[in-house]
């Protein structure tokens, strides 16, 4: 990654700091996060307690007691933090992405998983068929994950099938298929949420009991495809 003048590092309390590239969804920015990201998984800052990758920042939390003890006493710990920030940037990490992973998915959009298909054809002046098309049609970049353990924000979806969030949340089923704004996602838990939801997938989006318990990760890739409730009932059953 070359270095960029395009980014500004503000402190979040005493033991937070977020590189932050501006309020915007765009994949060459995200890729630069992910790859900040997996970088200092791997060559931790000292001190580093975790890093958290969104959209288009990072924020790196730290022991600052830690640092404290271990940097020189003349040295304010929130100036070492940004020094060595600064210098993160500087490297050239273009090569440093992980392996892209194609994640395909299965969401059955039938009526009873698609509670807001037809507020969503209505509103859009297109058929539930056009929907399910235009949503299956591309492929979709995890930018993030938040909201919910596992909850993957994925964009962008097509224009024509975009729609605000519902003003009111209601209760929505873990595995449900849903669309904010420009934005995709999949509910990995049963939760209150405001997505207009179009489907589910009878996948397990977070399962606590594994070691790895998320199945998507920032900067995966995800296809979904169509399924008929038969195939649903037969995923959840475990005959496919």
């Amino acid at each position: 990654m070359k270095r960029s003048s395009a980014y500004k590092i503000y402190f979040i309390g005493d033991s937070a700091a977020t590189i932050d590239f501006g309020n915007v969804i765009d994949e060459r920015i995200n890729k630069k996060v992910i790859s900040l990201f997996d970088h200092l998984s791997k060559h931790p800052l000292q001190g580093m307690v975790e890093a958290v990758p969104a959209y288009s920042s990072l924020t790196i939390y730290y022991d600052v007691g830690l640092l404290r003890k271990k940097i020189f006493p003349y040295k304010k710990v929130y100036q070492w933090v940004k020094d060595e920030l600064d210098k993160l940037m500087q490297k050239d990490l273009t090569g440093a992405d992980s392996a892209l992973r194609l994640i395909r998915i299965p969401v059955c959009y039938e009526n009873e998983f698609g509670m807001d298909l037809p507020w969503l054809a209505e509103q859009k002046n297109i058929s539930i068929e056009d929907i399910i098309h235009l949503h299956t049609g591309k492929q979709y970049r995890v930018y993030m994950l938040g909201f919910l353990p596992g909850f993957a924000y994925m964009g962008q979806v097509y224009e024509i099938i975009a729609a605000s969030r519902k003003q009111q949340p209601r209760p929505v089923a873990a595995g449900s298929v849903g669309i904010a704004g420009k934005q995709t996602g999949i509910y990995p838990l049963n939760s209150p949420g405001g997505w207009q939801i179009i489907g589910k997938t009878p996948l397990k989006i977070f399962d606590a009991d594994k070691e790895d318990p998320c199945l998507l990760k920032a900067g995966d890739t995800v296809e979904f495809y169509s399924i008929t409730k038969d195939e649903f009932t037969n995923y959840q059953s475990g005959s496919t």
